[in-house]
């Protein structure tokens, strides 16, 4: 049966490390639904974000996969229920000065923030998760979608317990 898995990989922060840990999936011929990265607060590593479908056996060579690479310091698999994880988009929208108001009504809703209002449009941020995000999406297709940006997914275990400190 298919799932949706979450991993939070902590590797060196290297030249090429996310370039290799895609490479990992593409030589595969796994699918990544989302990849973000970023450095911690130790600039030595960087953190990894990377959702992915498959059944049991696939998922499971993905974590033994993942774990086998060099410069994979960590890897968690971030579960529903024991981690956080959110997804950041922004939306512009075309909007007349007759819409504004109905769009930050839809805005203030999701607790989304208005941040750049032009003559013709209006960019809107929103952080949740993957669900509050697809949506917001569906409420504002009703008017017209000039550009959208996701981040993908981002996420943390929740707790101190599973902390690695180097």
């Amino acid at each position: 049966m298919e799932q949706k898995r979450v991993f939070s990989l902590l590797v060196d922060n290297t030249s090429g490390v996310l370039s290799r840990a895609a490479g990992l999936f593409t030589r595969r011929g796994y699918n990544i639904d989302s990849i973000t990265a970023g450095e911690t607060m130790d600039s030595r590593f960087t953190r990894i974000t990377v959702v992915v479908h498959g059944d049991d056996l696939i998922l499971e060579q993905i974590e033994k996969q993942l774990r086998k690479m060099v410069d994979v310091v960590d890897v968690k698999k971030l579960e529903e229920g024991v981690s956080v994880c959110r997804e950041l988009v922004m939306i512009k929208i075309r909007a007349t000065v007759e819409e504004r108001q109905a769009i930050i009504a839809v805005a203030d809703i999701f607790r989304a923030k208005v941040v750049d209002v032009g003559m013709e449009s209006m960019i809107i941020e929103l952080t949740g998760n993957q669900s509050k995000v697809d949506a917001f999406i569906q409420l504002v297709s009703d008017y017209e979608i000039l550009e959208l940006a996701r981040t993908g997914v981002t996420g943390l275990s929740r707790g101190s317990d599973d902390v690695k400190f180097f």
